[in-house]
């Protein structure tokens, strides 16, 4: 029952025309939410209430927001670098049109952020960890990024064979400096790898996650993971996020929790936080940065 609450396969959160769906109405879930929707040149809106994130996945975009149109190129998959974004003020409603498949990540605030653009070329791009734990994480929704009222967001890409959200680690108790209280969503994607993956394989692809309890709260997810499936972490360690053989792994990250600060502050489970120390040394995996394939 623990994996079947807090994991959902693509569709199953389905509602209103839009394909995915996390918000307040979520089973056990308070402080952010996730929409996706694919888009054939019609139109969705995201009422105000709620600071947005619009992310393209795939396409292009025009939002419309506080009298404002606002043009995000996009890109042609999660795995072609960093796209665009759009932070939309909880105090504006966005009309998003265009083609594609497009994310908004939400929070409920009454703190009204002014609405913002993030071109693809400013998107702080971070090379995470070293050898099989390399990736890739663009950081457009960080504090240090982007001034927002609550949520933190942000992508990873993990080329085939390597692991990510590893260690496996928490974000569920509120210790200033040392760990913050954060209800994370992973929205996963996954293609044939871009180092040789047969194109015919794009419905097989897969990668693996997982995550346990702590003292917080039980949790128990070992699901192998597609494009459109979702997976909530309200609490415990989790970790990690594993792309199979032949494929390559992305996820968006949506956090959010209810401590004054908006800080990303973790604790690694004890049993594996020594392997971080086996890094140190190791060659950086040389398939990244992934960055568009254009040209």
């Amino acid at each position: 029952m623990a994996e079947t609450r807090w994991f959902h396969p693509r569709g199953h959160l389905a509602r209103d025309g839009w394909q995915t769906v996390v918000d307040g109405a979520t089973d056990g879930w308070e402080h952010t939410g996730l929409r996706v929707v694919e888009l054939s040149g019609g139109s969705v809106e995201v009422e105000a209430g709620v600071e947005k994130l619009v992310v393209p996945l795939a396409g292009s975009f025009r939002v419309e927001a506080g009298g404002s149109v606002y043009e995000l190129a996009g890109r042609a998959s999660v795995f072609d670098g960093p796209t665009d974004v759009l932070y939309v003020s909880t105090a504006e409603a966005a009309t998003i049109s265009g083609r594609g498949r497009v994310a908004v990540a939400t929070s409920p605030t009454a703190a009204a952020h002014p609405t913002r653009h993030l071109a693809a070329a400013d998107t702080p791009v971070e090379l995470r960890g070293s050898g099989a734990s390399s990736r890739q994480v663009h950081n457009f929704g960080t504090p240090q990024a982007l001034d927002a009222a609550r949520f933190i967001v942000c992508e990873v890409i993990t080329p085939s064979e390597n692991w990510s959200s590893y260690p496996p680690h928490k974000h569920d108790e509120h210790e200033p400096g040392h760990e913050s209280r954060l209800e994370e969503i992973y929205y996963f994607e996954s293609a044939p790898t871009r180092s040789g993956g047969r194109a015919e394989s794009a419905d097989a692809a897969f990668g693996m996650f997982s995550t346990y309890s702590s003292p917080a709260g039980e949790i128990d997810i070992n699901a192998r993971v597609q494009t459109g499936d979702v997976a909530l972490v309200p609490y415990g360690y989790h970790g990690p996020a594993v792309a199979a053989p032949g494929y390559d792994l992305y996820y968006l990250n949506v956090m959010a929790g209810p401590d004054p600060e908006r800080v990303w502050h973790i604790s690694d489970d004890p049993a594996h936080a020594w392997v971080r120390d086996t890094w140190e040394g190791q060659p950086f995996d040389e398939r990244l940065p992934y960055e568009s394939t254009k040209g």
